[in-house]
């Protein structure tokens, strides 16, 4: 599905870059961690945990993007009638993360 206008040309201008920036450090560090845990050889539940831990983070830092893009792009799309393809949009990304 193609961005709707009002959203192509929008940048990522976010109060709470900083936050999410340190949130992905972190999930980085722990995606190195996995890998040396591999690497030497850790209980194969150690790792499913960390992975499983990863995952969480990652959902976590998407929810909250998801939540600022609905309050902010979505609902400003909306008050200058584009709301359809911007509504359209959310949902397919919806989707995407419930399978």
């Amino acid at each position: 599905m193609k961005r709707p206008e009002a959203h192509a040309a929008h940048a990522v201008n976010r109060t709470d870059k900083s936050k999410l920036l340190k949130r992905l450090s972190r999930v980085e560090g722990q995606v190195r961690g996995i890998a040396k845990m591999i690497e030497e050889d850790r209980y194969c539940v150690d790792v499913l945990t960390q992975v499983a831990a990863v995952r969480s983070a990652l959902d976590a830092m998407a929810l909250q993007m998801l939540r600022d893009h609905a309050h902010d792009c979505v609902q400003g799309a909306i008050h200058s009638g584009r709301g359809e393809a911007a509504i359209d949009e959310l949902l397919v990304v919806v989707e995407k993360f419930a399978r």
